[in-house]
């Protein structure tokens, strides 16, 4: 009995060692489990410690080299902005020189710009130029204005001489027709009008400038008007060539519009024309025509206008034709840019008008035309 029961407790005592071992080796193998578990998990954090440091020392690496390139590129920047200096200061340095060397002034500067020298602008005569505004009627261009404008560089004197545009210009009084009006000649060309009036006055006609009177009326508006006194009321209509014309006497601002009107009056609707002291029908035109021409100039030429000279230059050249070139004229700018305008000296071509066979012309006078012209030519050369 004792045996049996012995043997059953070292059964049961090894029963309970098994089991002893047992759970100790689970113990161990959870242990172990979390052990591999908590390193695995450090490994891991380790891991994304390092991709992250990787990718911060990655994006620092990469600012950097942007700090660095945009560094070099506002050290290029920087050095070409000083190189640009140096070279700016070297050429006005040079300007500066050549423009004393040249005279000074604005004169020397724009001698020195365009080119040019000292002895090519000393050396310059007159030039005499025949002007010609034209306009558009309803199936035809007319001649306006018809001028010999003479400048002397040397002098910085100028004439402006006007011819009436009924001037007779036939053969033969007895058979007159309104073909032998000088401005008929325009029709054939501005070389053959520029051939009459040089035949007229005596003088070296060589060049032409042939204006539509529209430059000068987009030239008003640019500027913003002209301050001009109006000689007399003016009233008068043509609807043939669509021409109206309704201006009150006086000191007005004149806008494009009206300075047509005014550049082509004539005489108003019930025959009365400029008073005989100022200049009848043609006469008193032509008169109205220089001095808003000159008016015009001179407030053109203004310091708060000068923003607008590409404009204006465009006006003229989109509205020009002329037989002269850009270099013959290069070396008066810069004589003609310090000529006063308010010494313009104008006149018109003597004589009268007359009816010559039931038709009105304006027949010159040339014993008088020739003095007119000498003594014009006197004032240029000797003034």
């Amino acid at each position: 009995m004792n045996r049996i029961n012995n043997n059953n407790k070292r059964k049961k005592d090894r029963k309970d060692q098994k089991k002893m071992e047992k759970e100790s080796k689970n113990k161990i193998d959870k242990t172990e489990k979390k052990k591999k578990a908590k390193t695995k998990k450090v490994e891991i954090n380790n891991q994304e410690k390092n991709i992250k440091t990787n990718k911060n020392i990655a994006n620092q690496k990469e600012k950097n080299q942007k700090n660095k390139k945009k560094f070099s590129i506002i050290n290029f920047l920087l050095k070409l902005f000083l190189f640009i200096i140096v070279i700016l200061g070297i050429l006005i340095g040079l300007l500066y020189y050549k423009t004393q060397e040249n005279g000074g002034g604005l004169r020397g500067a724009l001698i020195t710009i365009l080119g040019l020298t000292p002895q090519e602008v000393e050396n310059l005569e007159t030039k005499n130029v025949l002007l010609l505004g034209v306009s558009k009627d309803l199936d035809s261009t007319l001649t306006d204005t018809i001028i010999v404008c003479s400048y002397n560089p040397k002098t910085q004197t100028a004439y402006m001489l006007s011819i009436p545009r009924d001037t007779f210009v036939g053969k033969n009084q007895n058979t007159a027709k309104g073909t032998d009006k000088i401005n008929s000649l325009y029709s054939k060309s501005p070389e053959k009008l520029l051939e009459k009036v040089s035949d007229i006055t005596g003088m070296d006609v060589e060049y032409y400038a042939v204006v539509d009177n529209n430059a000068l009326i987009e030239i008003v508006d640019i500027i913003g008007g002209v301050n001009f006194n109006v000689p007399i009321d003016m009233d008068y209509d043509d609807p043939t060539q669509d021409l109206h014309i309704h201006l009150s006497q006086g000191m007005q601002k004149i806008d494009g519009k009206k300075a047509e009107q005014l550049l082509r009056f004539r005489h108003n609707n019930d025959g009365t024309s400029y008073p005989v002291e100022y200049g009848d029908n043609d006469y008193g035109r032509m008169r109205t025509q220089r001095e808003f021409i000159s008016e015009t100039l001179k407030q053109t030429l203004v310091i708060k206008n000068i923003f607008k000279s590409k404009e204006i230059l465009d006006t003229v050249f989109n509205n020009i034709e002329t037989n002269m070139e850009i270099k013959e004229l290069l070396p008066y700018i810069p004589d003609a840019v310090e000529f006063d305008i308010n010494s313009i000296i104008s006149n018109q071509l003597p004589g009268e008008s007359k009816k010559l066979n039931n038709l009105w012309f304006f027949v010159y006078d040339k014993k008088e035309t020739k003095n007119l012209v000498r003594e014009m030519q006197s004032n240029l050369e000797n003034n």
